[in-house]
């Protein structure tokens, strides 16, 4: 048992590390793309060469794309402050090398982003006021500069070593013709999602070498390769019966057009020794690329049959194309064999089974503890950092459902995670400060959401106490949370029809507001940016509600709530929110506005959709406090 506990943490280990290094590349691709085509476009061997245009090659390669990865990875640690840390720290690594210095960038951006991230911590408080801005360019300056000589004179000359030592021992491997036998830690790393830590921390440094010599790289092709996928899922759609049969058509799609590789996982792991038959496949793939002399320009991302042609240079497209080809053929001759093998005894349990798995592997499990039974369940609780915002309308949009499904009986309150009381029996929490939360309440059952609001916690929950006799409730009055201090919010704290701007400055307007309205002191509107960069704000249907860490509680005067509509949006990541609410709350005074908006985003959505361009202040305060007012 407890090998098995090492074992997996190993593995959740290597995935973080594998995530990191792909969370500095990924953001990065398009320019590592920009760069492999104006490389298999212009230069001397290329489509279209053109001495002119051929410039770009070598000062994208030996500055842009380092300089990316470095601020990527500072940014990941500090925000944008690091970020740029990251990027000066990285001029040091790349003056004076010969070669792309990616491992360098990938060393010294998350290395300043972390001095920096030290150093604020370090002042923070002690800064006095009015020099903010003066402290903060300055020590961005001598730690850039301090960073970028210690990264010119010891850094460099330790990567180029290192680099050194690394080709070596790929010249020899190329050179023995032992390449293919990569494919036997390829393949099974990447049913284990160990691929981006192979791919981006290994592969792809190599690659961007190799091409810049020779306008090509097999190692691009090491690991994108979608033929060993597609040649196991065309076994199971031809021999295979069920589920499995029906849905490999679809998987096939998704894998060898769209390039996402994990649709294919679930497939080996019902089946394990279909190991064999993708790594065969690979070993196949990685011979003929060898052979024929296969290459791309660039790394594929994804790994779709598309991206492949896409960066194949000119002359290489035979190689290529016969490399996926054969890697197809091979991997479905070996898994057919398995396949109608077990065909007779295949239950479509076994592939929800081992998409479960998946998801486990992944390290998406969304829950952890001892599960409580529908019968025994009495008390849930939210929680988050602060206990002012997300939490409790997490909290409000629960009840709601619940008490809407007649089930009253069950305690739902929300707290920061300081304030868990030992009773709670499940806990709800952002899958970001898991960790935390755990350490407070080991005894609880956690659930893990990426979202307070949209999530799957209803339905766990309903499932639970389906067998259980419900009681009877009144529901006609669910969404009917009438504020009583109508200082909470006032329509003058209400503003519409403003200009898009940056997130960051989104959030100062809303805690300038919350400032000049009474509600908090100077420094809780730097603890809005805070939490911001910890954990996003953004709960769903285009609105988000920027507060302030726990630790800013004391910079709080009284709770209010302030409403800044955008209606081009600000961009919140990968969502856009419209509605920009800012809340400083105290002793829970606030919570009915959160309730009252918890039940719009669940019932209104129309409505919540027409306060986004709305100019009618009235309307936005009606529906947020529930008043004719």
């Amino acid at each position: 048992m407890n090998e098995n506990t090492s074992n997996g943490n190993i593995q959740v280990k290597i995935q973080k590390f594998g995530r990191f290094l792909s969370g500095m590349v990924m953001p990065n691709i398009g320019a590592f793309i920009a760069w492999g085509l104006i490389t298999a476009l212009f230069i001397p061997t290329g489509w279209l060469p053109n001495e002119g245009l051929a410039k770009l090659v070598g000062p994208m390669i030996t500055f842009l794309l380092p300089l990316l990865i470095g601020y990527t990875g500072g940014k990941a640690v500090a925000g944008t402050r690091g970020g740029v840390l990251g990027a000066i720290a990285t001029s040091g690594v790349i003056i004076g090398a010969d070669i792309p210095m990616f491992i360098g960038a990938m060393i010294m951006g998350p290395l300043a982003g972390w001095v920096i991230k030290k150093f604020d911590q370090i002042v923070e408080g002690s800064v006095p006021v009015g020099f903010e801005m003066l402290v903060n360019n300055f020590s961005a300056g001598i730690i850039g500069g301090i960073l970028a000589i210690i990264a010119y004179t010891g850094v460099g000359p330790v990567v180029l070593a290192l680099n050194s030592v690394i080709r070596s021992g790929v010249d020899i491997i190329v050179t023995a013709g032992m390449l293919p036998i990569a494919s036997l830690f390829i393949e099974p790393g990447k049913i284990l999602f160990l691929n981006n830590a192979m791919n981006h921390g290994i592969l792809s440094p190599i690659g961007i070498q190799q091409a810049q010599e020779t306008g090509k790289s097999i190692f691009f092709l090491l690991e994108p390769n979608p033929g060993p996928g597609l040649g196991l899922l065309l076994a199971y759609w031809v021999f295979a019966k069920g589920m499995a049969k029906d849905s490999a058509p679809g998987a096939i799609i998704i894998h060898f057009l769209g390039g996402i590789h994990e649709i294919y996982f679930p497939y080996v792991l019902m089946n394990p020794i279909l190991l064999l038959a993708v790594i065969a496949g690979g070993m196949s793939g990685v011979f003929t690329f060898v052979l024929l002399g296969g290459g791309l320009v660039a790394t594929p991302a994804p790994g779709s049959i598309f991206a492949i042609l896409a960066l194949t240079p000119k002359g290489v497209y035979f190689a290529n194309i016969a490399g996926v080809v054969v890697s197809t053929v091979v991997s479905f001759l070996v898994a057919s064999v398995f396949v109608k093998r077990s065909a007779n005894q295949m239950d479509d349990s076994e592939l929800e089974a081992a998409k479960g798995a998946v998801s486990e592997l992944k390290g998406n499990k969304n829950t952890s503890g001892t599960v409580v039974a529908g019968s025994a369940l009495k008390k849930i609780i939210y929680a988050c950092d602060a206990g002012m915002g997300s939490s409790a309308m997490g909290a409000s949009a629960l009840k709601n459902k619940l008490k809407k499904a007649g089930y009253t009986h069950v305690s739902i309150t929300n707290c920061a995670i300081e304030d868990i009381p030992a009773d709670a029996q499940i806990v709800v929490t952002h899958e970001k400060l898991s960790a935390r939360v755990q350490a407070k309440v080991p005894q609880a059952e956690h659930i893990f959401v990426k979202d307070f609001i949209q999530n799957q916690v209803y339905d766990i929950i309903s499932a639970r106490l389906a067998g259980l006799e419900k009681i009877a409730a009144d529901v006609n009055n669910t969404s009917d949370t009438v504020i009583q201090d109508q200082n909470l919010l006032t329509k003058n704290n209400i503003k519409v029809g403003l200009t898009s701007v940056t997130k960051a400055e989104a959030i100062r307007m809303a805690g300038r507001m919350l400032v000049d309205s009474g509600y908090a002191e100077e420094p809780y509107v730097e603890a809005m940016i805070e939490r911001e960069q910890d954990i996003s704000t953004y709960i769903g249907r285009g609105i988000a509600i920027p507060h302030g860490v726990s630790s800013a509680k004391n910079a709080i005067k009284k709770s209010g709530l302030v409403v800044l509509q955008f209606p081009d949006g600000i961009d919140f990541g990968e969502e856009t929110a419209y509605l920009i609410v800012g809340i400083a709350g105290k002793d829970n005074e606030h919570l009915a506005i959160l309730a009252n908006i918890a039940t719009a985003l669940d019932e209104y959505e129309s409505k919540v959709k027409e306060l986004y361009t709305t100019k009618d202040k009235d309307l936005i305060y009606k529906l947020f406090t529930n008043t004719n007012a």
